[in-house]
């Protein structure tokens, strides 16, 4: 009926994705079964037999709910399980939400084939949105399914296995319908201090230190990226015509690749050349806001509790019960004060 009464487009969408979902569902392994099989491909048994001893991490250290979810495995045929379709206005970097029973306001559509989101995405660059896909490997039902490992999961390597299950799980443990930025940057935090504590228990110090490394210099590029986003919110709110303000716009993404070259040559990487190498646009950058705007003020929450897991998911519980204006001005903490 929610479909139905909200038009053929979205009763289209509704019916992809149960029939995604349920594909999905339908082709799960239990994980112990896979083991047991003698013929199992060699990396795929190693990535397996991680994903439980992550997943006892994950509740014993991180407080995370693990029973249920990632006890099973589904072998993908493409490259993703999901492929989300992000869109902004021309003159503004706040993407377009899709409202559904649950999961809220949320700021992306989802889809199972490529080819479904890239004729969303087509129709909606028609209509004069900016527009992205990204590709997911993981996504969770918020504990109404137990969610299985995918292969697309394992390709990414045993750090980033471990980082997408305690992102996931965050989710499951904790999300306020409506506010994707809210929930996706506490996931995140959640995710990176959760890998922090994997490497560091697992006495993984060489592995520890690279992606320490490697984190500090994605921080490094985020803040070019979120630079650009600010300038560009304070330029859409100027009230100019649209050729001039077309052209103000090409004016900052080309300062942001001048930025970008700079920044390359200072830091000898070309980590960020395959985000980089694309016309971007508003929708680019306001993914990356979804997901890295408010993630230092959760690390910095998790700091104010000593790094209490059980105590940190508790005080998130509270903000994510409170408006949204309160919600807003706790993701900003660390914009408007320095965070440790």
């Amino acid at each position: 009926m929610l479909a139905l009464t909200s038009g053929c487009a979205t009763l289209g969408w509704y019916g992809q994705a149960a029939r995604g979902q349920a594909e999905l569902l339908l082709a799960r392994k239990d994980i112990e079964k896979v083991l047991a099989s003698p013929d199992l491909a060699p990396d795929t048994r190693a990535g397996l037999e991680q994903v439980g001893r992550i997943r006892a991490f994950a509740e014993r250290s991180l407080a995370l709910p693990a029973e249920g979810s990632y006890e099973s495995w589904v072998e993908l045929d493409r490259d993703a399980v999901v492929y989300n379709v992000i869109a902004t206005p021309e003159f503004s970097v706040e993407p377009r939400t899709w409202c559904y029973p649950i999961a809220g306001c949320v700021a992306y559509r989802g889809y199972f084939r490529r080819e479904a989101a890239e004729r969303r995405a087509r129709r909606l660059a028609e209509r004069g949105f900016d527009v992205q896909i990204a590709p997911a490997v993981a996504y969770s039902t918020l504990g109404r399914f137990d969610d299985p490992v995918t292969s697309a999961m394992l390709a990414r390597g045993e750090v980033a296995l471990a980082g997408l299950l305690f992102h996931e799980l965050a989710h499951q443990r904790l999300y306020a319908p409506g506010a994707t930025e809210f929930n996706e940057s506490y996931a995140t935090a959640v995710e990176r201090e959760g890998v922090r504590r994997w490497l560091q228990a697992t006495q993984r110090h060489d592995q520890l230190q690279q992606w320490e490394q490697t984190l500090s210099l994605q921080r490094l590029f985020v803040e070019l990226l979120l630079k650009t986003k600010d300038e560009l919110q304070a330029l859409y709110a100027r009230e100019l015509n649209p050729a001039s303000m077309r052209a103000a716009k090409r004016e900052r993404f080309a300062a942001l690749q001048a930025r970008y070259r700079q920044f390359r040559f200072e830091h000898d990487s070309a980590a960020f050349d395959g985000f980089m190498d694309r016309p971007l646009n508003n929708a680019h950058l306001a993914l990356v806001a979804t997901y890295e705007a408010g993630t230092d003020a959760f690390s910095d929450l998790l700091a104010e509790y000593e790094g209490n897991f059980r105590r940190f998911h508790e005080a998130v519980e509270r903000l994510a019960a409170a408006d949204s204006d309160t919600r807003a001005e706790f993701l900003n903490r660390c914009r408007t004060r320095n965070c440790p």
